[in-house]
């Protein structure tokens, strides 16, 4: 596995999603109840891109002081299931770094990695456009909670430092030789969306994913090898839904 075949697994499955909303326009979609018989279209897709910063936690760093953050970058889609509950599934590639939060080991590190998921988000206020007999404007701003699951793709590299690598850095020697290595990872977060046209939306959103290995940092059996690593993504977003 490689980060150009999560690329690409990830780039056909928004184009399947793609075309089997633009086959269901408007004049075919089909009508869904609420529990209290309200009726309501599923879909549209949105399509999602998005930037910020990654943050590790783990053996060197536990706290935002240490970390040495890097670049992040995403795309995904969104689809509405039922009112407030949207599935989604995202493609995220971004850096990690840090420096040890204990000075007496003087280790460092630089990752770099990608992660494809699949998650359920949850809006915090009812939206009256996801009705199809709606009584009210469409909700300007609204929180949301998601969960879900996905795989990770990760190269770290250790050194001894307390800052980030330069030129003349000299890396460790790798405690496994299998990198890039593959996790599971169950990301949760939370985010605000603000609706900025009928099909534009921009949202601001904190997710920590837990992980399945401590090799995240390349440190493990030199750190704390019963403790697993995992990180954080904080990113800015634009929702785009075509055939809104």
């Amino acid at each position: 596995m490689n980060f150009r075949l999560i690329s690409l697994g990830s780039l056909l499955l928004f184009c399947l999603l793609a075309e089997s909303a633009h086959a269901q326009g408007p004049e075919r979609r089909r009508r869904y109840f609420t529990n209290s018989a309200r009726p309501y279209h599923r879909g549209p897709i949105y399509f999602t891109l998005g930037g910020g910063a990654g943050f590790y936690n783990g053996d060197l760093a536990e706290s935002v002081a240490d970390n040495l953050p890097g670049p992040s970058g995403s795309i995904g889609a969104l689809y509405m299931v039922r009112p407030r509950v949207m599935v989604g599934t995202e493609l995220s590639l971004f850096k990690l770094g840090a420096k040890d939060q204990l000075p007496e080991r003087g280790y460092a590190f630089r990752g770099k990695n990608a992660a494809l998921t699949g998650f359920f988000r949850y809006e915090l206020v009812r939206d009256e456009s996801q009705f199809a007999d709606s009584r009210g404007s469409a909700a300007l701003i609204k929180p949301y909670v998601k969960a879900g699951a996905g795989f990770l793709l990760y190269t770290p590299e250790a050194y001894m430092g307390d800052g980030r690598p330069v030129p003349s850095t000299v890396f460790l020697s790798t405690e496994r030789n299998d990198y890039p290595a593959t996790a599971l990872i169950a990301p949760v977060g939370l985010g605000v969306t603000v609706r900025l046209s009928p099909q534009l939306n921009a949202s601001a959103e904190g997710t920590y994913y837990f992980t399945t290995t401590d090799h995240l940092d390349d440190i493990s059996q030199r750190g704390n090898a019963a403790r697993n690593d995992g990180f954080g993504l904080l990113e800015l977003k634009l929702e785009y839904s075509p055939w809104q």
